[in-house]
């Protein structure tokens, strides 16, 4: 598949590459939609096995940040960088430098951010070149590691589900069966615990697994097991594709809520948790926290503003439920329908703006004009 053919498959928009050869650097940067607001999105520095993977995977990626960003309620738009990581040597200092600089020259219109492959570190790097840049050190007015925010998001979704299937208020006595406990993973464990949840967790690295267990006294099962767990709710919070042909069919649970990217292997599984009558939170509606966070940086960092803006996850997919529940659409197709909803309303109100512009301007421009006198 081409090049325009990728693009006009995930809906875009532009896409912007650049080649150093002192660096050796490769990187695309996706930029999908922008009628919220500039594009914002992590760059990804990672092995690719072909330019065109380099390529699928930015173009995936920023679509689904244009979704997280609209049911997020931002003023951005979804982007994602990619950097092809060099076969040899490298000077990582001088690349991530050019990267910047590649950055700086789209004028705003991308806002890069960490993703895998890179971190807190690189991005310090990457803002001696750009100020389009967030998640920064809390030294240079950043917001420091987003994971918490995203767990605290995780886990007002988790409540939004919990009150509508459960007709539950409180996690208290649920079991919540989690699966991965990296970094987000890990605190949203804290935030179930310290609302009363009780806790089956796995994760494939035994040591990640045994210092959850151990902070918020939970079971530990095998990484291959978990989804298999009799409880209330199940947490994906490891790879993409965690739901898929093969786990669908074996969960025991009446919710799918939890902070990995790209859980439903295809649309298919999303349907198929419905007719199970499992109701599944969207991911990129559910995980925004961390998007969410960085995003304060770009007007300047306030923690406060972005918890606040955080809890609001809950109204988001109690919404998102409520109406997946009512007309029996499976959530993920919701979901989607409602930021194709809020990107047509901000369409539709960027053009009355540009119209209302064009009528003052030649309003302006025929007061300007004066009649020709005879002699002329």
């Amino acid at each position: 598949m081409g090049v325009f053919e990728s693009m006009a498959q995930y809906g875009y928009g532009e896409v912007h590459m650049a080649r150093d050869e002192r660096t050796q650097l490769r990187t695309i940067i996706a930029i999908h939609d922008t009628r919220l607001g500039p594009a914002l999105g992590g760059c990804r520095f990672v092995s690719y096995v072909n330019e065109e993977a380099a390529l699928t995977d930015a173009l995936r990626l920023a679509r689904g940040m244009t979704f997280k960003a609209a049911l997020a309620r931002l003023p951005h738009g979804g982007g994602k960088a990619v950097i092809l990581l060099p076969d040899g040597e490298h000077d990582r200092t001088a690349l991530l430098q050019r990267f910047g600089r590649f950055v700086d020259g789209l004028g705003g219109r991308y806002v890069t951010a960490e993703d895998a492959g890179t971190g807190l570190p690189d991005m310090e790097i990457i803002r001696t070149q750009t100020k389009h840049v967030v998640g920064l050190g809390t030294a240079h007015g950043g917001s420091g590691d987003p994971s918490p925010f995203t767990a605290l998001g995780v886990r007002r979704g988790i409540e939004a589900y919990v009150e509508l299937v459960l007709g539950k208020k409180s996690l208290a006595g649920l079991h919540v069966a989690v699966q991965g406990v990296g970094h987000v993973g890990y605190h949203l464990c804290k935030e179930l615990h310290a609302a009363g949840a009780r806790i089956t967790l796995a994760d494939v690295r035994d040591e990640l697994a045994a210092r959850a267990a151990a902070e918020v006294s939970a079971q530990v099962v095998p990484a291959a097991e978990v989804h298999r767990v009799p409880c209330d709710v199940f947490a994906p919070c490891a790879l993409g594709g965690a739901l898929n042909d093969r786990t669908v069919p074996q969960l025991q649970c009446k919710i799918v809520a939890g902070a990995a990217n790209n859980q439903l292997a295809s649309d298919d599984n999303g349907v198929a948790l419905q007719a199970r009558g499992i109701l599944y939170a969207p991911d990129y509606a559910i995980n925004a926290g961390g998007l969410i966070n960085v995003a304060q940086e770009v007007a300047g960092y306030d923690a406060h503003a972005s918890r606040e803006r955080t809890l609001r996850i809950y109204d988001t997919l109690h919404a998102i439920g409520a109406r997946s529940l009512k007309t029996g659409e499976p959530s993920h197709r919701v979901a989607d329908a409602m930021v194709q909803e809020i990107l047509g309303a901000a369409a539709d109100n960027l053009q009355a703006q540009t119209s209302r512009s064009d009528h003052e301007s030649r309003g302006h421009i025929t007061s300007q004009m004066k009649p020709l006198s005879r002699d002329t």
